[in-house]
């Protein structure tokens, strides 16, 4: 059902087109599917035909800029200019990634981010190896991930005051040299098809719990 399927994708990203207008007046929480809905111009059982809640509908857009994030990454061909794509295209969606990073008390979307760049870089590494990596090099992967995406937050946030260039190279330098040169040597940081079709298949198999709501992932 193709046209189906394209049918319902339009009406989600109404949907979320309407959560984000109602987000530069409110908080994720005060926001009610009433306003979602009268923002959009459709009804409740449209809403609830498509999302279980608000928090499920913001899962669901998040991973899907997540998604575009990594397509504008790949476009780089260096982690500096993957980076810097990245955050042009987050500031795009300032708004959006904003609104649901300060109201993520739990942490939950942080940790699927890092799931997900954690998981997407050591998929790139394992394939370009052909091996497992080291316990020492996946513990500086997944230190630097964990690194990477707190200061992209603070930056989101506002805390950390710098342009997406300068967010870029700090990380990009941040980088411990031993990750650095396994990157460089298996050209890793750029994003080929076979990635872009592993993150989605991430994506649809990954569930973790946002504001006691199920997040997919």
């Amino acid at each position: 059902m193709p046209s189906e399927h394209k049918t319902n994708e339009t009406i989600k990203y109404k949907l979320a087109t309407a959560m984000k207008e109602c987000m530069k007046s409110a908080s994720v929480e005060k926001i009610t599917v009433t306003e979602i809905v009268e923002t959009c111009g459709v009804t409740r059982q449209t809403f609830y035909r498509n999302f279980k809640d608000k928090y499920d509908l913001i899962n669901w857009y998040f991973d899907k800029i997540l998604l575009e994030s990594f397509e504008h990454m790949g476009e780089g061909k260096t982690v500096y200019e993957g980076l810097v794509n990245k955050f042009h295209y987050i500031q795009q969606e300032k708004l959006f990634f904003k609104a649901a990073f300060k109201n993520d008390d739990q942490n939950c979307l942080r940790d699927h981010d890092f799931q997900l760049i954690c998981a997407f870089y050591t998929e790139q590494l394992e394939t370009r190896m052909a091996c497992r990596l080291s316990r020492q090099l996946q513990f500086q992967l997944e230190m630097y991930c964990q690194g990477s995406i707190y200061m992209t937050v603070q930056w989101v946030l506002g805390y950390r005051k710098c342009s997406a260039e300068e967010l870029a190279h700090a990380l990009a330098s941040a980088m411990p040299e031993e990750l650095q040169t396994v990157f460089h040597k298996y050209g890793c940081g750029l994003m080929t098809g076979n990635c872009y079709h592993y993150i989605k298949h991430f994506l649809n198999y990954q569930k973790k719990p946002f504001h006691g709501k199920t997040l997919m992932p």
